[in-house]
Parts: structure tokens; C-alpha cells; sequence
């Protein structure tokens, strides 16, 4: 099967001929499965606002909204997808709910992140 390159498109093959071998390249596929939907939760300024924060303190959710000028339900379905996600975990205290980054890994994240968009400037 042939693939003809457009005028002027560098990053296409003249035909397609794939390597051999490709089933290990197929597994390690496999080993990112899944990881997109991080991503896609980072990919939210908000949630990463959230995230971000959670990292300095536990806080609950009317100090969230307070800090970053929104609503108390909006701040809530963002928590609710980080908590869906393991990336949040919160405790309860009487009427009071107060959140937590789940683990560091994800402060690990934001900051890799922060260290490419500094070199970029």
C-alpha cells in the first residue's frame, strides 16, 4: 500500500513500508493507557489551580471558590472529577469538608510543567 507525500508536507512517508518488529513498540503502548485522563484534568486551568493550591494547604471548598473567585458549585465539579480521578482525597471534621492533593506525584507534574513553560521564555 502506497502513500504519495502532498507538495511540500516533509512529514509523511513516500510509502508506506512500517518497521518490523513493531509488537514491543504495541505493549509499551499499552503502558500509557489511561494516563490521558490526568492530563486532561491538568489540562483545565482551573483544576490545576485547584491542584495547585491543594498542594500548599488542605483547604475546603468555600476557601477554594474564595481564593479563585467562583462559585461554590463550580468549585464542587471540579472536585468531584479530581476525586474521581484519586488525584484529590478529603476528610470530613463535623459540617466541614476539607481537600488534599491525594499524593505528590501530581505536584511532581506541575512542576515539570512549570519548568518547560520557564524555559520557553
Amino acid at each position: 500500500m502506497s502513500r504519495r507525500t502532498r507538495e511540500g508536507n516533509e512529514d509523511l512517508c513516500e510509502e508506506f513500508c512500517p518497521s518490523g518488529n513493531l509488537d514491543r513498540l504495541r505493549e509499551k503502548v499499552l503502558e500509557v493507557a489511561g494516563l490521558s485522563e490526568i492530563f486532561k484534568a491538568l489540562g483545565d486551568e482551573t483544576r490545576t489551580k485547584i491542584l495547585y493550591l491543594l498542594a500548599h494547604q488542605e483547604l475546603c471548598v468555600c476557601d477554594l471558590a474564595s481564593v479563585l473567585g467562583m462559585s461554590l458549585p463550580a468549585i464542587s465539579h471540579h472536585l468531584r472529577l479530581l476525586k474521581m480521578l484519586r488525584l484529590v482525597r478529603y476528610r470530613r471534621d463535623g459540617k466541614m469538608v476539607y481537600y488534599s492533593l491525594d499524593d505528590e506525584h501530581i505536584l511532581s507534574l506541575i512542576r515539570e510543567a512549570q519548568a518547560h513553560f520557564a524555559e520557553q521564555r
